[in-house]
Formats: C-alpha cells, sequence, structure tokens
C-alpha cells in the first residue's frame, strides 16, 4: 500500500511518497499555487493519489511548541476533511513540528546549496512527515 505524505503551506505543498511496501519515503515534488488557493491543491494531489494508486494520505499537523493548534493546524484539518469529502482516501494527520529544522539540519551538513534548500524543503518536510508516520506504523 502506498502513502503521500504533505507538507501544506499558504502558496506551497511538498509532496512525498512511500514505496509499495511502506517502508521508505522519498521526495516527489513542490506544487505550488495561488495563496491560500487551496481548492487546487485538493484537486492536483487527488489527481496525484489516483495516477499512483495511493490508498493513504499523511497531512503534516502544524502545532505550536506548547501542543497547542493555530490558525495553520486548522486549514490543515479543513484540507483534511476537504479530501476525505471528495474521495475515499483515508487522511492521517502528523505532527510536524520540527521538520523545517530538521529538514535545514540534514541539507545543510549534506552541503544542499541554499537555492537548492530553499526550492527543495517542502518536499522533504514531506518525507521527513511521511518517514516519521511509518516507523510508527513499522514499531
Amino acid at each position: 500500500m502506498k502513502y503521500v505524505g504533505l507538507d501544506l503551506g499558504s502558496k506551497t505543498l511538498g509532496i512525498a511518497i512511500s514505496d509499495e511496501l511502506g517502508f521508505l519515503a522519498r521526495a516527489v515534488e513542490t506544487y505550488r499555487f495561488e495563496e491560500d488557493d487551496y481548492k487546487s491543491a485538493i484537486e492536483y494531489i487527488l489527481h496525484f493519489c489516483e495516477k499512483e494508486k495511493v490508498k493513504a494520505i499523511v497531512l503534516g499537523l502544524p502545532k505550536h511548541m506548547n501542543g497547542d493548534q493555530g490558525i495553520r493546524a486548522q486549514i490543515s484539518l479543513d484540507f483534511k476533511q476537504e479530501i476525505e469529502n471528495k474521495t475515499d482516501i483515508k487522511v492521517f494527520l502528523e505532527d510536524e513540528r520540527l521538520t523545517t529544522k530538521i529538514v535545514d539540519k540534514t541539507m545543510i551538513s549534506g552541503n544542499v546549496r541554499r537555492k537548492d534548500r530553499k526550492q527543495k524543503k517542502d518536499e522533504m518536510a514531506a518525507v521527513v512527515i511521511l518517514q516519521s508516520f511509518l516507523d510508527k506504523r513499522r514499531f
């Protein structure tokens, strides 16, 4: 069963996908859309999931460091609900606190240029979100 990992921003959607066995996540792309145009992001990801035969989505849930959920978390919850209203694909939420920091540290330690880090950070954050979810399911 393939899973898709998503890192939702106000203008970007980082996308990662698992292997067939659900062990490893890999980066796919960063989908860019008009600011707050979540409908186009939903249509894009639904088409992607159909093409890739995905059965479940793992969506990052942004929380404040104290665990509270703010506006960005509510947008993710609404995004999840819209996807589930339009399809039978199950959407799981995964805490995404510190994913950007993990991605930045990893790419810096890998000597990735600043320009490349900026272009790839959303899809790499999706990889971290998805891999975290996959690891929890295995153990």
